[in-house]
């Protein structure tokens, strides 16, 4: 997953390890769209997402991921020290919004705090298994749109109606993100899909 958001960062820019992005300040504001997702309300009925908020925290990780990397972390010493926090967790806790505001504090402080984002993963609960495929797929995600004018604005997000966030969770269901080529047949199914119903237009 570092070597996959690494190569992504450098399509933002050739040396984005040194320009100093603010990456804390984005998972601090993915946090409050996480918790919009996942319902925080009390004068008004809500129902979590959690297709969403699970896309929320692999945002949140893509940040994370660049920060651990910026930093030059340890990966055999990341891994060990999240596999070892992973609980087996069957129902989501009530714990799950402390976890999230805990993880945006570290960020508010400027820290990427694994442990906060395993205790915010098992209160959910998202196993790490599935934070892989999902990473994956929002990374395929992420190069596409980058290579489709994210940056100057002519990318086009919504695609017959729907985001491309759907339209990505619609195209992961139908791949085994474990294939060795889930990478490139999910990118091709993304630009064939976009550009039928953004560039063509939609088909009658």
């Amino acid at each position: 997953m570092m070597d996959l958001q690494h190569t992504h960062n450098q399509q933002v820019h050739p040396h984005w390890h040194k320009q100093n992005y603010p990456f804390h300040r984005a998972i601090w504001t993915e946090c409050a769209e996480l918790l919009d997702h996942y319902g925080w309300k009390w004068w008004k009925l809500q129902e979590p997402d959690l297709v969403q908020v699970k896309l929320e925290i692999v945002d949140i990780w893509h940040f994370g991921l660049s920060m651990l990397i910026v930093a030059e972390q340890n990966i055999e010493e990341l891994a060990r020290e999240m596999l070892e926090c992973e609980q087996d967790c069957s129902v989501v806790g009530p714990s799950f919004v402390p976890s999230v505001e805990a993880l945006a504090q570290q960020a508010l402080d400027r820290r990427f705090d694994t442990i906060a984002f395993m205790d915010m993963m098992n209160a959910l609960p998202f196993p790490l298994q599935d934070l892989y495929g999902i990473y994956k797929g929002k990374n395929v995600l992420n190069r596409f749109r980058q290579s489709n004018g994210y940056k100057d604005g002519s990318y086009q997000k919504f695609w017959n109606g729907k985001e491309d966030n759907v339209h990505l969770a619609e195209l992961v269901l139908e791949l085994d993100p474990y294939d060795a080529e889930f990478l490139s047949k999910l990118y091709s199914q993304l630009d064939n899909r976009y550009r039928e119903l953004t560039v063509e237009g939609p088909r009658s």
